[in-house]
Order: structure tokens, then sequence, then C-alpha cells
């Protein structure tokens, strides 16, 4: 175990995974557009809170299991399960949180659910697959996998799961019929 990491007492677990997330979040300039997703600040702190952690240090990674709610600043993930995987080279940096089990991601009134969720912090992607929904307002959107771009604020839904990544594929089933489906309300005069 790491010499750092080998004084952490359970109390100091929880204060160590937030310090963790939080030093996860991306350096580089937000792009400013008319989406609301596109103005999310990947370089806020990150909260996480569960009914069980578990620091598996010699994977470089946390566990987190049992109600599992992550913030940063305003976008929230939750989920059954959560896989943080970091790096440390001198600093602790997260690569991607894999989220599995009824997965929710809500920003104001977006919501979008689905079976599996990865939010990749390199390149500011989340993306689910699984019977996937986005819900903006009253219109909605139902697929087989969703990938929304932090940096453009650009989202797309395919009909089915097929060309996600593995992790993804293994987790994530797909029961639509392979189109994308949505329901929009209309303005009334």
């Amino acid at each position: 175990m790491n010499k750092r990491l080998t004084t952490i007492t359970r109390s100091a677990l929880a204060g160590f995974v937030v310090t963790l997330v939080g030093m996860g979040a991306m350096s580089g300039g937000i792009q400013t557009r008319a989406q609301a997703i596109a103005a999310h600040n990947s370089n806020a702190p990150v909260s996480t809170a569960a009914d069980r952690m578990e620091l598996q240090d010699q994977q470089n990674r946390v566990v987190l299991s049992g109600n599992v709610d992550v913030t940063q600043a305003d976008l929230r993930l939750q989920a059954a399960r959560m896989q943080i995987n970091y790096t440390d080279a001198g600093t602790l940096k997260i690569q991607r949180i894999t989220a599995t089990g009824g997965v929710q991601v809500t920003r104001g009134k977006e919501a979008a659910s689905g079976n599996v969720a990865v939010y990749d912090f390199n390149r500011r992607i989340i993306t689910m697959a699984g019977n996937v929904r986005l819900r903006r307002g009253n219109d909605t959107l139902s697929g087989g996998r969703l990938v929304i771009d932090l940096r453009s604020g650009v989202s797309s839904i395919d009909g089915s799961a097929t060309g996600s990544s593995s992790v993804i594929t293994q987790a994530g089933s797909n029961r639509s019929s392979g189109r994308v489906t949505g329901s929009f309300s209309v303005p009334q005069n």
C-alpha cells in the first residue's frame, strides 16, 4: 500500500475520497453556449456520499455502494454503485467514474436515466447506456445510448447501445426497438 495512504483511518476515508474526487476536476476553460449543460464547470470540487466506501489502493480506485450520490457544481450523478478510477503521479487525478444500477444524471431542468453511465474526466463526456431516457422540461427522448459532451453542450442519443465501450455493453441492456423515440410539447398560442 502507498505509504501516504497507510495512515488513513476509517473515519478519515470519507474525507480522503472527497479530496480525491475534488482533485480529479480537469483544468482548462469552459466554453459557454446557449445549452445549459455546456456551462457545466468541470473544474468545480466534487462531493460524494454513499452507504459504503472502499479504497482499493493497489488498483487506484475507490468503490462506492448503496445510495451513491456524487455532485459537481450543479451536476448530480446518482446510482446504486460507482467506481472511481484515478491516477497518482504526485497528485491524485480522477480518470473516470463508472456508475451502475438505476443511474440518474440531473442538472437544472434536465435529467437523464439509464442502466450504466461512464463520466470520462479527460474527455469531459458522460456516456449512458441501457434504457436511456433524456428529459428536458416536458420533452423526452428515449433510446439505447446517450452521449453528453460537457464541453460543447451537445447531447446525442442512439437507438441501440451498440458501438459503445465494453463496460457499457456488458452491464447495459437495450430493450428498445433500436430507434430513438421522443415526445415534445407544443407551445400554446
